[in-house]
């Protein structure tokens, strides 16, 4: 009775249904299919964070005006220093936050304080990057401009571009990547929060790029 029972469980045992070769092959395939993506994307933004300038070169061309996008107050500083050495005739400071005035600005710029009072216009309506760049669109149409500076951080230039780009198709845009001692480009593999800060750009940076590429293939 035992070495019936014994034998009967080990048929069972050896009868149990093994995976399929196909599906084997499909798992292997998707494995295969994801470890490709992730390897494009890592080399995607080894390439991306290769190309962010890592020095402040001042624009080789004046331009008609200058566009400052805020999130740090030594944008706004390089802006009007663009100005004030007459890289533009009127700077544009957007993302501004709403109860903020053109006073309040001069009085932490002393030295610029006067180019408040004729050149200088703020925007309080963007909340984001898209917004900045609308916002931009409108004030250069108002104005006539057809070239930009373009005053940000280096890490945020990317995709600046390609939304201003996006809403100024006829408009030259000029680059003026802002560089912080906080944000350490050139040796950002041995600060995690660094990394985190342009693994996140990069994100953001492909979103736009497809966003806008698509806009203009459905326009």
């Amino acid at each position: 009775m035992l070495a019936v029972g014994s034998e009967t469980t080990n048929e069972d045992a050896g009868a149990r249904p093994k995976a399929s070769p196909p599906r084997r092959r499909g798992v292997r395939g998707a494995l295969l299919v994801l470890g490709f993506v992730v390897l494009l994307f890592g080399i995607g933004f080894v390439w991306f964070v290769r190309a962010l300038p890592v020095q402040e070169v001042m624009p080789q061309r004046r331009a008609d005006g200058i566009v400052a996008l805020t999130g740090a107050a030594f944008r706004i500083n390089d802006a009007l220093e663009l100005l004030a050495a007459g890289h533009g005739r009127r700077l544009l400071i957007t993302r501004v936050f709403p109860t903020t005035r053109s006073a309040e600005i001069s009085r932490l710029m002393p030295e610029h304080r006067r180019w408040f009072t004729c050149c200088v216009d703020l925007d309080h309506f963007a909340v984001n990057t898209i917004g900045n760049a609308v916002e931009t669109r409108r004030w250069a149409r108002d104005q006539g401009f057809t070239s930009l500076i373009v005053v940000t951080s280096n890490f945020h230039m990317p995709r600046a571009m390609a939304e201003l780009g996006h809403q100024l198709p006829g408009v030259a845009l000029v680059p003026f990547p802002v560089i912080s001692d906080k944000v350490r480009v050139d040796s950002w593999w041995s600060s995690p929060s660094t990394a985190r800060l342009l693994f996140s750009e990069y994100l953001k940076y492909i979103v736009a790029v497809v966003r806008t590429r698509l806009d203009f293939a459905s326009a």
